[in-house]
C-alpha cells in the first residue's frame, strides 16, 4: 500500500508538494515518472535512472504480458528483481495502447479482446486479467482498467465510456480485495465537464488509493485541457494523489502543477532524446541543427547534469548526425535530468509561497521559444497569434 502526506499548498493557486510513500521508496512530489514500458527507459539502465534522482517509474501491464508474459515476470521473482529496478513501479492498465496498437480489437461491457499487434494471437483484456497482470508483476501501484475514447468523439461515445470505465473499476476494486498494492482509479469524459465530474464521483465512491486523469492531450487545444483538470480535481478528494497521465511538455507540467496534479508520465523526455530535441532553460535546441557544428557550449549553461558538465554541443550534434547510440544515450540523459529539476524547483517553490512567481519567470525565460510563448499567451501574457497557433494545434 502507499501513504500520501501533503505538505504545503501554494496559497496563491492550486499547486501542492506533498510526499507519497510506497514499501520501497519515498517520493516528494510533484513528480515526474520516467515510462519504462517495457521495464526499461530506452537506453538508460536502472542504476543510471535512481542517479538522476527518480524513484518512481512507469511501465505497461499490456506490454509486459504480451513480451515476455506476466507469469515469466512472475517466476523471475516479479518485475523489479527482472530488471534491476529498486525504485518504484506504477503499471499502467495499458488499455489506451491496446486500444491504439492492437490490430483488431472489440470493447465491450466485459473487457477488450484484440489480436495482438506482435504476432497477431488472439486475446481477450477483462477487468480482472488486469489485476492478475499487475498483481503478477508486483507493481506498487497499480491502474484500473479504463476505457479511453477516441478523440474526436461524440457526448454518447464519452458517456459510454464513462458508464463502463466505473463499472471496469468496480470489478477491479472487488478483484484487488486481500492483496496489498495500491489501485488507482481513472477519470474518463473526454472533453465534456460534466461527464468528468461524473466519472470523479464515481470513482470517489469507491474509495481508489488514487485517482489519474486519463483521455486527454490526444489532441485537444490546450484551453480544454487545461479546463478537464480542474472539473475533474474539483471532485478528487484534497488527501489522495492525483496523477494526470501521458502529459507532457515542460509547460504543460507547469500547468498541471498550478492545478493541482501531483504525478505526470510521458515519453516525451526519451523520445525527445532519441530524435535530437533537448530541454533547456530557454526552450528547446534542435541539435542535428548546422549552427552547432562548431558551438562548444554545453547544451545548457545553467544546467548541471553529467552531460553539461562534460560535453559540448558540437559533440552532441556530431553523434547524432553519425547516428552513434552514444548520442541518444546522452540526449536522454540530459533531458531526464532537466525534468527532475524542474519538478524540483517547483516543489521548492510551492513550499516557499512563490510558485505563481516561479511560473512567471519560467515563461519570461522562454520568450524567444514559440511553444513557451504560446502558453503564456494562453496564461495572460505573450503573443496572441502565437497561441492561436498552439490552440490549433501548431508547433513552434
Amino acid at each position: 500500500m502507499i501513504s500520501f502526506s501533503v505538505l504545503q499548498t501554494d496559497r496563491a493557486c492550486a499547486a501542492r508538494s506533498a510526499v507519497l510513500v510506497t514499501s520501497r521508496e519515498t517520493v516528494k512530489t510533484p513528480a515526474f515518472m520516467p515510462v519504462g514500458t517495457l521495464g526499461t527507459v530506452k537506453g538508460i539502465a536502472s542504476e543510471e535512472l535512481q542517479g538522476l534522482g527518480f524513484g518512481l517509474m512507469l511501465s505497461n501491464a499490456y506490454h509486459l504480458y504480451l513480451r515476455p508474459g506476466h507469469q515469466l515476470i512472475q517466476e523471475q521473482g516479479g518485475l523489479h528483481r527482472f530488471t534491476g529496478w529498486n525504485g518504484s513501479i506504477l503499471t499502467d492498465s495499458g488499455g489506451f495502447q491496446l486500444v491504439s496498437l492492437a490490430d483488431l480489437h472489440e470493447v465491450t461491457d466485459d473487457g477488450i479482446s484484440f489480436q495482438s499487434h506482435l504476432d497477431g494471437s488472439s486475446h481477450q483484456l477483462t477487468p480482472e486479467l488486469c489485476m492478475e497482470i499487475q498483481e503478477a508483476l508486483g507493481s506498487d501501484i497499480m491502474m484500473a482498467l479504463d476505457e479511453c475514447p477516441p478523440y474526436p468523439c461524440t457526448r454518447e461515445q464519452a458517456q459510454v465510456s464513462v458508464v463502463r470505465t466505473t463499472k471496469w473499476a468496480q470489478r477491479c476494486v472487488l478483484a484487488s480485495r486481500g492483496h496489498q498494492r495500491a489501485l488507482f482509479g481513472i477519470v474518463q469524459g473526454a472533453l465534456d465537464a460534466d461527464l468528468r465530474r461524473q466519472s470523479a464521483r464515481e470513482l470517489v465512491e469507491m474509495e481508489f488509493d488514487g485517482y489519474a486523469l486519463g483521455g486527454l492531450s490526444l489532441g485537444e487545444d490546450k484551453p480544454a485541457t487545461f479546463a478537464m483538470i480542474e472539473a475533474s480535481i474539483a471532485e478528487l478528494p484534497p488527501s489522495h494523489p492525483r496523477y494526470l497521465m501521458g502529459v507532457g511538455l515542460p509547460e504543460d507540467l507547469v500547468e498541471g502543477v498550478m492545478r493541482g496534479v501531483d504525478l505526470f508520465d510521458c515519453v516525451v523526455p526519451s523520445r525527445h532524446g532519441r530524435t535530437g530535441w533537448l530541454f533547456t532553460t530557454h526552450g528547446r535546441v534542435l541539435i542535428k541543427n548546422a549552427q552547432y557544428a562548431r558551438d562548444d557550449s554545453p547544451i545548457d549553461e545553467q544546467c548541471h547534469c553529467p552531460v553539461c558538465r562534460k560535453y559540448s554541443r558540437a559533440y552532441l550534434r556530431h553523434l547524432y548526425v553519425s547516428n552513434e547510440m552514444l548520442g541518444v544515450r546522452l540526449n536522454t540523459i540530459h533531458n531526464l535530468w532537466y525534468y527532475h529539476t524542474l519538478m524540483t524547483e517547483m516543489s521548492s517553490a510551492i513550499q516557499t509561497g512563490t510558485f505563481l512567481t516561479f511560473r512567471r519567470q519560467f515563461y519570461e525565460q522562454r520568450r524567444h521559444c514559440p511553444r513557451s510563448a504560446a502558453y503564456a499567451e494562453l496564461a495572460g501574457v505573450g503573443d496572441p497569434l502565437i497561441a492561436e497557433g498552439l490552440k490549433n494545434g501548431k508547433d513552434g
